[in-house]
Protein backbone atom coordinates (compact mmCIF):
# COMPACT_ATOMS: atom_id res chain seq x y z
CA UNK A 1 0.00 0.00 0.00
CA UNK A 2 1.35 3.79 -0.53
CA UNK A 3 -0.45 6.82 0.21
CA UNK A 4 0.07 9.38 -2.67
CA UNK A 5 -0.79 13.56 -2.09
CA UNK A 6 -0.48 16.35 -4.91
CA UNK A 7 1.93 17.32 -2.29
CA UNK A 8 3.86 14.44 -0.40
CA UNK A 9 5.75 11.59 -1.99
CA UNK A 10 6.59 9.10 0.34
CA UNK A 11 9.51 6.78 -0.70
CA UNK A 12 8.44 3.81 -3.18
CA UNK A 13 8.61 0.52 -1.85
CA UNK A 14 7.78 -2.01 -5.10
CA UNK A 15 8.74 -1.21 -8.23
CA UNK A 16 5.22 -0.98 -8.97
CA UNK A 17 4.90 1.92 -6.30
CA UNK A 18 8.30 3.42 -7.93
CA UNK A 19 6.60 3.79 -11.57
CA UNK A 20 3.29 5.39 -10.05
CA UNK A 21 5.57 8.15 -8.19
CA UNK A 22 7.73 8.51 -11.68
CA UNK A 23 4.13 9.26 -13.33
CA UNK A 24 3.05 11.45 -10.82
CA UNK A 25 6.50 13.17 -11.02
CA UNK A 26 6.48 13.89 -14.05
CA UNK A 27 2.81 15.00 -14.11
CA UNK A 28 3.85 17.53 -11.68
CA UNK A 29 6.85 18.69 -13.95
CA UNK A 30 4.22 19.59 -16.79
CA UNK A 31 5.15 16.96 -18.93
CA UNK A 32 2.62 17.92 -22.37
CA UNK A 33 2.32 14.33 -23.76
CA UNK A 34 2.22 10.61 -22.47
CA UNK A 35 2.20 7.70 -24.44
CA UNK A 36 -0.57 4.87 -23.29
CA UNK A 37 -1.04 1.11 -24.66
CA UNK A 38 -4.68 0.38 -25.54
CA UNK A 39 -5.40 -2.87 -23.90
CA UNK A 40 -5.75 -5.05 -26.94
CA UNK A 41 -9.24 -6.69 -26.66
CA UNK A 42 -10.12 -5.77 -30.09
CA UNK A 43 -6.72 -6.36 -31.65
CA UNK A 44 -3.26 -5.83 -30.91
CA UNK A 45 -1.30 -3.61 -28.46
CA UNK A 46 -0.67 -0.26 -29.82
CA UNK A 47 0.58 2.87 -28.14
CA UNK A 48 -1.58 5.95 -28.18
CA UNK A 49 -0.02 9.47 -27.63
CA UNK A 50 -1.96 11.50 -24.92
CA UNK A 51 -1.54 15.40 -24.51
CA UNK A 52 -1.61 16.78 -21.11
CA UNK A 53 -4.95 18.83 -21.90
CA UNK A 54 -6.78 15.91 -23.16
CA UNK A 55 -5.88 13.81 -19.51
CA UNK A 56 -7.30 17.34 -17.52
CA UNK A 57 -10.34 17.72 -19.55
CA UNK A 58 -11.29 14.19 -18.84
CA UNK A 59 -10.33 14.38 -15.38
CA UNK A 60 -11.76 17.50 -14.70
CA UNK A 61 -15.07 16.16 -16.27
CA UNK A 62 -15.04 13.10 -13.96
CA UNK A 63 -15.09 15.35 -11.40
CA UNK A 64 -18.08 17.55 -11.87
CA UNK A 65 -19.91 14.55 -13.19
CA UNK A 66 -19.57 12.83 -10.04
CA UNK A 67 -18.69 15.55 -8.11
CA UNK A 68 -15.54 14.84 -6.17
CA UNK A 69 -14.14 17.66 -4.64
CA UNK A 70 -10.21 18.17 -3.22
CA UNK A 71 -9.42 16.21 -0.38
CA UNK A 72 -12.17 12.91 -1.19
CA UNK A 73 -10.04 10.39 -0.80
CA UNK A 74 -9.60 7.99 -3.71
CA UNK A 75 -8.62 3.89 -3.94
CA UNK A 76 -6.15 3.78 -6.89
CA UNK A 77 -6.40 -0.41 -7.44
CA UNK A 78 -6.28 -0.28 -11.49
CA UNK A 79 -2.75 -1.56 -13.39
CA UNK A 80 -1.98 2.26 -13.72
CA UNK A 81 0.29 1.08 -17.27
CA UNK A 82 -3.23 1.49 -18.89
CA UNK A 83 -5.56 4.44 -19.27
CA UNK A 84 -7.90 3.34 -16.72
CA UNK A 85 -5.40 3.34 -13.64
CA UNK A 86 -3.23 6.14 -15.36
CA UNK A 87 -6.17 8.11 -15.54
CA UNK A 88 -7.10 7.56 -11.14
CA UNK A 89 -3.42 8.94 -10.85
CA UNK A 90 -4.22 11.91 -13.14
CA UNK A 91 -7.71 12.97 -11.32
CA UNK A 92 -5.87 12.57 -8.02
CA UNK A 93 -3.71 15.30 -9.00
CA UNK A 94 -5.62 17.44 -10.80
CA UNK A 95 -8.76 17.20 -8.47
CA UNK A 96 -6.59 17.42 -4.91
CA UNK A 97 -7.71 13.64 -4.27
CA UNK A 98 -5.22 12.10 -1.86
CA UNK A 99 -4.77 8.47 -3.18
CA UNK A 100 -3.88 5.04 -1.62
CA UNK A 101 -2.06 2.84 -4.50
CA UNK A 102 -2.73 -0.33 -4.10
CA UNK A 103 -0.92 -2.97 -6.55
CA UNK A 104 -3.62 -4.40 -9.01
CA UNK A 105 -5.14 -8.03 -7.43
CA UNK A 106 -8.25 -9.86 -7.85
CA UNK A 107 -9.17 -8.57 -4.29
CA UNK A 108 -8.24 -5.27 -3.34
CA UNK A 109 -10.18 -4.59 -0.13
CA UNK A 110 -8.83 -7.95 1.37
CA UNK A 111 -5.98 -6.44 3.39
CA UNK A 112 -7.89 -3.18 4.62
CA UNK A 113 -10.11 -2.96 7.91
CA UNK A 114 -13.54 -1.38 7.30
CA UNK A 115 -13.90 0.50 10.31
CA UNK A 116 -10.69 2.42 9.28
CA UNK A 117 -10.62 2.62 5.67
CA UNK A 118 -12.66 5.51 3.98
CA UNK A 119 -12.84 6.46 0.35
CA UNK A 120 -14.54 8.60 -1.50
CA UNK A 121 -14.35 6.99 -5.00
CA UNK A 122 -12.67 4.22 -6.47
CA UNK A 123 -12.43 2.74 -9.83
CA UNK A 124 -12.61 -1.29 -10.60
CA UNK A 125 -13.01 -3.75 -12.69
CA UNK A 126 -15.72 -6.55 -12.89
CA UNK A 127 -13.67 -9.49 -11.34
CA UNK A 128 -12.60 -7.35 -8.48
CA UNK A 129 -16.06 -6.62 -7.94
CA UNK A 130 -17.41 -9.83 -7.95
CA UNK A 131 -14.51 -10.89 -5.83
CA UNK A 132 -15.21 -8.80 -3.01
CA UNK A 133 -18.56 -9.59 -3.06
CA UNK A 134 -18.18 -13.28 -2.92
CA UNK A 135 -15.16 -13.82 -0.96
CA UNK A 136 -15.12 -10.18 1.60
CA UNK A 137 -18.32 -9.37 2.53
CA UNK A 138 -17.45 -8.03 5.48
CA UNK A 139 -16.20 -5.13 3.33
CA UNK A 140 -19.29 -3.80 2.28
CA UNK A 141 -19.08 -1.06 4.64
CA UNK A 142 -15.65 0.38 2.36
CA UNK A 143 -17.90 0.73 -0.72
CA UNK A 144 -21.11 1.83 0.86
CA UNK A 145 -19.36 5.07 2.04
CA UNK A 146 -17.71 5.68 -1.13
CA UNK A 147 -19.90 9.17 -3.09
CA UNK A 148 -19.19 6.81 -6.54
CA UNK A 149 -17.61 3.24 -7.90
CA UNK A 150 -17.15 2.75 -11.56
CA UNK A 151 -16.10 -0.20 -12.64
CA UNK A 152 -15.14 -0.67 -16.05
CA UNK A 153 -12.63 -2.30 -18.47
CA UNK A 154 -14.68 -5.12 -19.43
CA UNK A 155 -18.63 -5.56 -19.62
CA UNK A 156 -20.46 -6.58 -16.42
CA UNK A 157 -22.54 -9.88 -15.99
CA UNK A 158 -26.26 -9.97 -15.45
CA UNK A 159 -24.87 -12.26 -12.47
CA UNK A 160 -22.59 -9.76 -11.29
CA UNK A 161 -25.19 -6.90 -11.45
CA UNK A 162 -27.30 -8.86 -9.34
CA UNK A 163 -25.13 -9.33 -6.89
CA UNK A 164 -23.90 -5.81 -6.87
CA UNK A 165 -27.73 -4.22 -5.38
CA UNK A 166 -26.18 -5.02 -1.98
CA UNK A 167 -24.61 -1.58 -2.44
CA UNK A 168 -25.44 1.34 -1.38
CA UNK A 169 -23.23 3.48 -2.92
CA UNK A 170 -23.57 4.67 -6.71
CA UNK A 171 -22.07 2.08 -8.86
CA UNK A 172 -21.64 2.92 -12.26
CA UNK A 173 -20.73 1.12 -15.78
CA UNK A 174 -18.09 2.91 -17.95
CA UNK A 175 -18.09 3.11 -21.94
CA UNK A 176 -14.53 4.33 -22.94
CA UNK A 177 -10.70 3.32 -24.51
CA UNK A 178 -7.94 4.58 -24.68
CA UNK A 179 -8.53 7.24 -27.31
CA UNK A 180 -11.35 8.89 -25.45
CA UNK A 181 -8.68 9.09 -22.29
CA UNK A 182 -10.99 6.90 -20.23
CA UNK A 183 -14.67 7.27 -20.04
CA UNK A 184 -17.32 9.40 -22.13
CA UNK A 185 -20.52 7.75 -20.43
CA UNK A 186 -21.66 6.36 -17.52
CA UNK A 187 -24.88 4.40 -16.72
CA UNK A 188 -26.01 3.70 -13.05
CA UNK A 189 -25.92 -0.35 -12.03
CA UNK A 190 -27.71 -0.45 -8.76
CA UNK A 191 -30.29 1.19 -7.11
CA UNK A 192 -33.69 2.59 -8.74
CA UNK A 193 -31.68 4.57 -11.25
CA UNK A 194 -30.65 1.62 -12.43
CA UNK A 195 -30.53 1.29 -16.25
CA UNK A 196 -29.36 -0.34 -19.54
CA UNK A 197 -28.45 3.05 -21.65
CA UNK A 198 -25.40 4.94 -21.49
CA UNK A 199 -25.60 8.78 -21.04
CA UNK A 200 -22.62 10.97 -22.12
CA UNK A 201 -20.94 13.11 -19.81
CA UNK A 202 -21.19 17.03 -20.47
CA UNK A 203 -19.29 18.34 -23.82
CA UNK A 204 -19.04 14.96 -25.55
CA UNK A 205 -20.83 14.89 -29.21
CA UNK A 206 -22.05 11.55 -30.65
CA UNK A 207 -23.05 10.30 -33.55
CA UNK A 208 -22.94 7.08 -35.77
CA UNK A 209 -21.97 6.29 -39.21
CA UNK A 210 -23.14 4.17 -41.76
CA UNK A 211 -22.63 0.89 -39.85
CA UNK A 212 -24.36 2.42 -36.58
CA UNK A 213 -21.45 2.50 -34.95
CA UNK A 214 -20.44 4.98 -31.91
CA UNK A 215 -18.19 8.06 -33.24
CA UNK A 216 -17.58 10.48 -30.74
CA UNK A 217 -16.02 14.26 -30.05
CA UNK A 218 -14.85 15.93 -27.10
CA UNK A 219 -12.38 18.07 -25.03
CA UNK A 220 -10.50 14.93 -24.28
CA UNK A 221 -10.46 13.64 -27.88
CA UNK A 222 -9.02 17.01 -28.62
CA UNK A 223 -12.10 18.00 -30.42
CA UNK A 224 -10.84 15.09 -33.23
CA UNK A 225 -13.63 12.85 -33.72
CA UNK A 226 -12.60 9.19 -32.44
CA UNK A 227 -14.80 6.00 -34.72
CA UNK A 228 -15.89 2.93 -32.89
CA UNK A 229 -16.37 -0.38 -34.03
CA UNK A 230 -19.14 -0.75 -31.52
CA UNK A 231 -22.32 -0.69 -33.01
CA UNK A 232 -25.32 1.24 -30.54
CA UNK A 233 -28.88 2.20 -30.63
CA UNK A 234 -28.35 5.66 -30.58
CA UNK A 235 -31.59 7.36 -28.53
CA UNK A 236 -30.85 10.67 -28.42
CA UNK A 237 -27.83 13.12 -28.86
CA UNK A 238 -26.86 12.05 -24.98
CA UNK A 239 -28.13 8.23 -24.65
CA UNK A 240 -27.55 5.35 -26.44
CA UNK A 241 -27.66 1.63 -25.63
CA UNK A 242 -24.83 -0.62 -26.57
CA UNK A 243 -25.62 -3.88 -28.83
CA UNK A 244 -22.18 -5.18 -29.60
CA UNK A 245 -19.07 -4.88 -32.27
CA UNK A 246 -19.65 -4.80 -35.51
CA UNK A 247 -16.52 -6.73 -35.86
CA UNK A 248 -17.91 -9.66 -33.98
CA UNK A 249 -20.84 -9.83 -35.96
CA UNK A 250 -21.75 -13.59 -37.50
CA UNK A 251 -22.72 -14.22 -40.90
CA UNK A 252 -24.78 -17.50 -40.81
CA UNK A 253 -26.55 -18.31 -43.95
CA UNK A 254 -26.45 -14.96 -45.07
CA UNK A 255 -27.95 -13.79 -41.69
CA UNK A 256 -26.04 -11.00 -40.27
CA UNK A 257 -25.85 -12.24 -36.34
CA UNK A 258 -24.82 -9.30 -33.10
CA UNK A 259 -23.35 -12.52 -30.48
CA UNK A 260 -23.75 -9.75 -27.77
CA UNK A 261 -26.98 -9.76 -27.99
CA UNK A 262 -27.42 -13.93 -27.72
CA UNK A 263 -25.05 -14.28 -25.18
CA UNK A 264 -27.26 -11.34 -23.02
CA UNK A 265 -30.21 -13.42 -22.88
CA UNK A 266 -27.91 -17.00 -22.42
CA UNK A 267 -26.37 -15.31 -19.24
CA UNK A 268 -30.16 -13.49 -18.08
CA UNK A 269 -31.22 -16.85 -18.31
CA UNK A 270 -28.46 -19.01 -16.42
CA UNK A 271 -28.52 -15.94 -13.56
CA UNK A 272 -31.85 -17.40 -13.07
CA UNK A 273 -30.99 -20.51 -12.48
CA UNK A 274 -28.54 -19.13 -10.03
CA UNK A 275 -25.44 -20.14 -12.27
CA UNK A 276 -22.90 -17.51 -13.46
CA UNK A 277 -20.54 -19.18 -16.19
CA UNK A 278 -19.61 -16.42 -18.72
CA UNK A 279 -20.62 -17.28 -22.52
CA UNK A 280 -19.12 -16.43 -25.60
CA UNK A 281 -21.16 -16.65 -29.13
CA UNK A 282 -18.92 -17.12 -31.69
CA UNK A 283 -19.14 -18.57 -35.66
CA UNK A 284 -17.20 -21.32 -36.73
CA UNK A 285 -16.53 -22.29 -40.85
CA UNK A 286 -19.28 -23.78 -41.68
CA UNK A 287 -19.31 -25.43 -45.13
CA UNK A 288 -23.03 -24.73 -45.90
CA UNK A 289 -23.61 -21.59 -43.63
CA UNK A 290 -20.47 -19.88 -43.94
CA UNK A 291 -20.44 -19.41 -40.41
CA UNK A 292 -22.55 -21.33 -37.34
CA UNK A 293 -23.38 -19.91 -34.41
CA UNK A 294 -21.61 -22.00 -31.29
CA UNK A 295 -21.60 -20.92 -27.44
CA UNK A 296 -18.13 -21.33 -25.81
CA UNK A 297 -19.40 -21.68 -21.88
CA UNK A 298 -16.74 -21.23 -19.23
CA UNK A 299 -16.91 -24.17 -17.04
CA UNK A 300 -13.84 -23.97 -14.20
CA UNK A 301 -13.06 -27.65 -12.61
CA UNK A 302 -16.42 -28.52 -13.74
CA UNK A 303 -18.76 -30.53 -16.15
CA UNK A 304 -22.03 -29.22 -17.15
CA UNK A 305 -24.67 -30.24 -14.40
CA UNK A 306 -28.07 -30.83 -14.39
CA UNK A 307 -29.51 -27.58 -13.80
CA UNK A 308 -26.77 -26.31 -16.70
CA UNK A 309 -29.10 -28.79 -19.14
CA UNK A 310 -32.21 -27.54 -17.73
CA UNK A 311 -31.35 -23.26 -18.19
CA UNK A 312 -29.76 -23.93 -21.58
CA UNK A 313 -33.26 -25.49 -22.86
CA UNK A 314 -34.64 -22.29 -21.33
CA UNK A 315 -32.12 -20.48 -23.01
CA UNK A 316 -32.99 -21.85 -26.22
CA UNK A 317 -36.71 -21.32 -25.84
CA UNK A 318 -36.16 -17.63 -24.49
CA UNK A 319 -33.95 -17.29 -27.59
CA UNK A 320 -36.78 -19.00 -30.55
CA UNK A 321 -39.19 -16.79 -28.70
CA UNK A 322 -37.10 -13.11 -28.83
CA UNK A 323 -34.61 -13.61 -31.33
CA UNK A 324 -35.41 -16.64 -33.55
CA UNK A 325 -34.69 -19.94 -34.52
CA UNK A 326 -32.07 -19.70 -36.27
CA UNK A 327 -30.07 -17.76 -33.54
CA UNK A 328 -29.90 -20.60 -31.29
CA UNK A 329 -26.31 -21.83 -30.98
CA UNK A 330 -25.79 -25.38 -32.96
CA UNK A 331 -23.09 -26.24 -30.29
CA UNK A 332 -22.17 -25.74 -26.92
CA UNK A 333 -18.56 -25.94 -26.47
CA UNK A 334 -17.45 -26.45 -22.70
CA UNK A 335 -13.80 -24.99 -22.04
CA UNK A 336 -12.03 -24.72 -18.79
CA UNK A 337 -11.48 -20.71 -18.95
CA UNK A 338 -11.28 -18.03 -21.57
CA UNK A 339 -8.49 -16.31 -22.96
CA UNK A 340 -7.62 -12.60 -21.17
CA UNK A 341 -6.39 -9.41 -22.17
CA UNK A 342 -4.06 -8.07 -19.05
CA UNK A 343 -6.63 -5.61 -18.46
CA UNK A 344 -9.43 -8.43 -17.87
CA UNK A 345 -11.51 -8.70 -20.59
CA UNK A 346 -12.72 -11.60 -22.74
CA UNK A 347 -10.41 -12.44 -25.45
CA UNK A 348 -12.82 -13.69 -27.78
CA UNK A 349 -10.34 -14.10 -30.92
CA UNK A 350 -7.85 -16.04 -28.71
CA UNK A 351 -10.16 -17.92 -26.68
CA UNK A 352 -11.91 -19.27 -30.46
CA UNK A 353 -8.27 -19.81 -31.83
CA UNK A 354 -7.02 -22.18 -28.74
CA UNK A 355 -9.82 -24.28 -28.98
CA UNK A 356 -9.14 -24.58 -32.83
CA UNK A 357 -6.15 -25.16 -32.46
CA UNK A 358 -6.94 -28.25 -30.07
CA UNK A 359 -9.40 -29.31 -31.84
CA UNK A 360 -8.53 -32.36 -34.05
CA UNK A 361 -8.27 -31.36 -38.02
Amino acid sequence: MHILSPSYWPQPATPYESEALDFCKAWQSGQTEFVLHTSGSTGTPKPIRLTRAQMQASARLTGQTLDLQAGDAALVCLNIRYVAGTMMLVRGLELGLPMTLLEPSSNPLEHLDPTTSHFAFTALVPLQLQTILEQSPDKLPILNGMKAILVGGAATSMALEKALQVITAPVFATYGMTETVSHIALRRLNGPDASAIFKALDGVTLGTDERGCLHITSAATNFERVQTNDVVELLDNLHFRLLGRADAIINSGGVKLQPELIEQRISQVLTNYGLSHRVIIAGLPDEQLGQRVVAFIELIHSTPSESFWQAWETAEADIRQTIGKYVIPKDVIIVPNFAETPTGKIDRRATVANYLDQSPS
